[in-house]
């Protein structure tokens, strides 16, 4: 798992007007809170933090003022719905050592058993607690000769050392669903004309 080094400040000004002075700087406002401790809200480089945001459960080492060093994950993250840039961000504050839960992307592959069958995602993330430094970026299933009605469990899916999961062991992530048939429509065109000839 990659750990990213980022600098940030702590804010005092809060509101509308200030986050909007803050992304006009190329910053983004955020949270960082966890382990019973008040809420400290910062200022963080909104092009390292986007850089860092593209790594599922990225581990950032905050530089909070020159002063401290603290690890954090992301928890919560808004962005605009329609140029996409960062707007705010929440980050939890963890431990060397302590495990927390995430969600980790669930990555298929493989092809299906032919037929034009579909793969669904039932859980695109998989819930799983794992050591906060040792967080796996996702994991990766075999889907190879799948047929239609079958599934995949969460109990089927192979997790690296340290990481348990966080969900139902008897929980659907993936199944594949049988090609819908197209011929409907003619088929209903072929009994009306059979009604026609009658």
């Amino acid at each position: 798992m990659s750990e990213v080094k980022i600098a940030a400040a702590t804010r005092t000004e809060f509101g509308k007007g200030a986050a909007r002075r803050i992304r006009r700087d190329n910053k983004v406002p955020g949270v960082l809170y966890g382990h019973g401790s008040d809420p400290l809200h910062l200022t963080l480089p909104g092009h390292d933090l986007l850089l860092a945001l593209r790594t599922p459960n990225v581990l950032i080492s905050l530089d909070i003022d020159g002063k401290t060093n603290e690890l954090a994950i992301p928890k919560s993250v808004q962005r605009d719905p329609l140029k996409g840039f960062l707007e705010h961000v929440d980050l939890l504050l963890v431990k060397r050592g302590e495990k927390v839960n995430v969600e980790i992307p669930v990555h298929a592959e493989g092809e299906l058993a032919p037929g034009g069958n579909l793969l669904e995602h039932v859980l695109a993330a998989l819930p799983v607690e794992a050591e906060a430094t040792h967080i796996p970026e996702q994991v990766t299933v075999s889907v190879e000769g799948l047929e239609a009605g079958a599934s995949v469990l969460a109990k089927d899916i192979t997790l690296p050392n340290g990481v348990s999961l966080a969900v139902d062991e008897d929980a659907v992530v993936l199944q594949v669903l049988a090609a819908q048939a197209e011929e409907a429509p003619e088929g209903e065109e072929g009994e009306g004309e059979e009604a026609a000839e009658a």
